[in-house]
């Protein structure tokens, strides 16, 4: 079959679009790749973007650079990468409540995103159990015992580290299987909502488990449940909500890395090659395990998959339960 002059320039422009993105997969990175955090420094996401961020930067030679760009729960880092040049230099780590901001949160236009369409995943590197916590003033040991008391007219509230976060999700769904209502207290992030649970300025707090292990081993914090479907093998003692009656009540926490719509594919498998070599390497396991994280790891449609069942899944329940950032 002849082709005319018209098709043989389309296919030689295809050609040659193919041969260019092999020659800048090949030669990619060369210059510093920036990972965006939407949170501020100190905190468990900033933390672990830090650990991986050098560990990559060590395989690619090249500066990995966390850039964070905190505010309105994280869209504000979110949005800045969705609208990045998609060439592989600029990358996003972030927890869940990537997901599921925009169901609770009033964006501005320019915090602004796509959610299931406005990213590439590059991986899934860990999850983390939500815990709930007690101070030992609140005279609770069990989540019956706290719900009880509730029920017999004592109060309580919890902590949790923002408006809309899946420990506010979680605790609003709890309330409901209970049939109680536990006041939410919110505060700016996981280390001030410990900081006040443990100081017994409010009476319990759902967190993550890195920043409250050292207050249970020492008696501060008073361990009530986890609200993974089974026990963390981080915290073996810890019972599920399922176990003390609350068999449907299961929200956890992920994170991972995301690139601008329209990255290379070649860029995103040699990013997701190098991140599930280093999530296994026995030191970052040992560190993760600080900040209360399991390594996860897989193809990027492992996180690809993740973030669309809890968008729809987690979209769903929000509604239901009436969570706003408000």
């Amino acid at each position: 079959m002849k082709l005319d002059r018209r098709q043989c320039l389309a296919v030689v422009m295809a050609v040659g679009a193919v041969v260019a993105g092999a020659a800048n997969a090949q030669s990619y990175p060369e210059k510093p790749i920036s990972v965006v955090v939407g949170y501020p420094p100190g905190g468990d996401t900033d933390a672990m973007a830090r650990l991986f961020a050098d560990k990559l930067s060590q395989r690619l030679k090249q500066p990995v650079i966390v850039e964070n760009k905190p505010g309105a729960g994280g869209t504000v880092g979110n949005s800045f990468v969705g609208k990045a040049r998609a060439d592989g230099y600029t990358l996003l780590f972030t927890p869940n409540p990537f997901t599921t901001a925009p169901f609770v949160m009033k964006l501005s236009a320019g915090n602004q995103y796509d959610v299931l369409h406005g990213f590439e995943p590059v991986i899934k590197m860990a999850t983390q159990p939500l815990v709930l916590v007690a101070h030992p003033s609140a005279g609770v040991k069990t989540v019956p015992d706290m719900v009880a008391a509730v029920k017999a007219g004592k109060p309580f509230s919890y902590a949790s580290p923002g408006a809309g976060s899946p420990m506010h999700v979680v605790a609003e769904w709890l309330n409901r299987s209970a049939g109680v209502k536990i006041a939410h207290v919110p505060y700016r992030g996981v280390g001030p909502s410990v900081n006040d649970v443990v100081g017994g300025h409010v009476a319990t707090a759902w967190v993550t488990l890195g920043p409250i292990t050292q207050y249970v081993a020492t008696g501060k914090l008073v361990p009530l449940a986890i609200a993974d479907a089974k026990r963390s093998p981080l915290a073996p003692n810890i019972p599920t909500l399922a176990e003390q009656g609350h068999k449907d009540v299961v929200v956890g926490a992920w994170n991972g890395f995301f690139a601008p719509k329209g990255t290379p594919a070649d860029v995103i498998k040699l990013l997701n090659t190098h991140l599930n070599e280093i999530v296994k390497m026995p030191d970052v396991v040992e560190k993760m395990a600080t900040f209360g994280a399991l390594p996860a790891g897989g193809a990027p449609d492992v996180l690809g998959k993740t973030n669309a069942t809890e968008h729809e899944q987690m979209g769903k329940l929000i509604k239901e339960l009436g969570v706003t950032a408000e």
